[in-house]
C-alpha cells in the first residue's frame, strides 16, 4: 500500500497537471467529496488529455466553475480579515473556551485537546499561553495508523506546533483491521494529542481541568 502522503501528493500533482476528478478517482481510489475537501482551491486548467475524453465544451464548463469558486474563496478570505481585525487578549480568551468546549477532554481531571488540524493545535498552544502556562508544560501524542510514517509525522508536529522532539510521548498506532485505506489516506501525520503537564503545580494539574470546565460553565450561563 502506498504511503498516505504519497496519496494526497499524487492528487496535487495530477489536478495541477489538468486531470478531471474521475480520472483522479480512477487513479488513487478516493472518493470525489475527498478530492473536492483537498482539491477545491487548486488552480485548474484542462490538459489535452482531459479535453479529448470529456470534451471541450465541458471542460471549458468545468474550469469556469472552479473559477468562480476560487474568485469566491479570495472574496471570503479579505472580508474575513476586515472583519475579524485585531484580537484582544479576551478575544483569544474566549475563544478558547469556545475551542476547548468542542475539542478538549471534559473527564479525569485531564487537560487536553485532540485534533488532525495543526491550526487547531496552535490555536490551542497560543491560547494555554495566554492563560499562564509555558512551553515545558507540554506534551504531545501522536494517534496513527499502521502505514504512518513515525518519523515524518513527527517532524510535520514538531515544525507546526514548535514543541521538541522529547516532548513527544511514543506513539499510539491504530491496528483496527476494519480502518479503510482511504480513511487512513485522509489523515497522513494522523492526530495530535496535545496535552498538559504540571510539572509539580498544583494550579497547572486537576485544578486546570476544573478551572477550564469552570469557565466553559459561566460562559454557558450568560448566553
Amino acid at each position: 500500500m502506498a504511503h498516505p502522503v504519497s496519496i494526497r501528493e499524487k492528487v496535487l500533482q495530477l489536478r495541477s497537471a489538468g486531470y478531471s476528478y474521475n480520472y483522479i478517482v480512477s487513479q488513487t481510489g478516493l472518493s470525489k467529496s475527498t478530492l473536492s475537501d483537498w482539491l477545491t482551491k487548486i488552480p485548474y486548467t484542462p490538459n489535452p488529455e482531459t479535453l479529448a475524453t470529456i470534451g471541450k465544451a465541458l471542460a471549458a464548463s468545468i474550469a469556469a466553475n472552479a473559477k468562480i469558486k476560487q474568485a469566491s474563496f479570495s472574496l471570503a478570505k479579505e472580508e474575513a480579515k476586515r472583519d475579524v481585525g485585531k484580537l484582544s487578549r479576551r478575544d483569544l480568551f474566549m475563544f478558547g473556551l469556545g475551542l476547548y468546549l468542542g475539542e478538549g477532554s471534559k473527564t479525569g481531571g485531564i487537560t487536553r485537546v485532540v485534533n488532525a488540524d495543526p491550526r487547531v493545535i496552535r490555536f490551542t498552544i497560543a491560547w494555554l499561553m495566554a492563560i499562564g502556562l509555558s512551553n515545558k508544560n507540554l506534551n504531545m501524542r501522536l494517534h496513527l495508523y499502521p502505514d504512518s510514517d513515525v518519523k515524518k509525522s513527527t517532524q510535520f508536529w514538531m515544525k507546526e506546533t514548535g514543541l521538541t522532539k522529547e516532548q513527544f510521548l511514543k506513539p499510539q498506532i491504530d491496528w483496527r483491521k476494519d480502518k479503510k485505506a482511504y480513511k487512513l489516506g485522509k489523515l497522513p501525520y494522523g492526530t495530535a494529542h496535545l496535552g498538559v503537564k504540571s510539572l509539580g503545580e498544583k494550579k497547572h494539574g486537576v485544578f486546570l481541568s476544573r478551572k477550564i470546565l469552570a469557565w466553559i460553565d459561566e460562559m454557558s450561563k450568560r448566553i
